[in-house]
């Protein structure tokens, strides 16, 4: 049995942000050498989650707005009136609440076993943000 972890960063420009890095795992999971196992993804911040979803521009579009409209960045948050980071983000963190912070894949073959509409995200919640990380931990043979 082997463990792996690896890192892959990310930077971010938009106060919410959907970014594909399937790819990014797909290019961990090859660098891992790992041909049956499981992946797990984690998102080591508070304020961006990592989620399986359709990848569709317009799909990810209305993710952005569904959330916007959830949560309004300019609500009348206790958060906000005196964040630890000097950053008014309340509206993240509570947005954050409907999301996982991690996601686990099975792999056969070498392959991720992901469905045939799905990719893997990072969700940015309180951007933009100059890197942010997802850890990616495999275990398998």
């Amino acid at each position: 049995m082997k463990i792996m972890l690896q890192q892959i960063s990310v930077s971010t420009l938009d106060p919410i942000q959907v970014i594909d890095i399937t790819a990014d795992v797909e290019h961990a999971l090859e660098r891992a050498g790992i041909r049956d196992g499981l992946v797990t993804l984690i998102s080591p911040h508070t304020t961006a989650h990592v989620n399986l979803n359709e990848r569709e521009e317009m799909l990810q579009r209305d993710m952005v707005k569904y959330l916007s409209d959830l949560v309004p960045q300019r609500g009348d948050y206790l958060h906000n009136r005196a964040p630890v980071d000097g950053r008014d983000n309340a509206h993240a963190h509570l947005m954050g609440l409907f999301m996982n912070a991690t996601e686990t894949i099975p792999i056969s073959g070498g392959k991720l076993m992901l469905g045939g509409w799905q990719s893997v995200f990072f969700i940015e919640l309180d951007g933009p943000r100059s890197e942010r990380r997802i850890l990616a931990q495999f275990l398998g043979h």
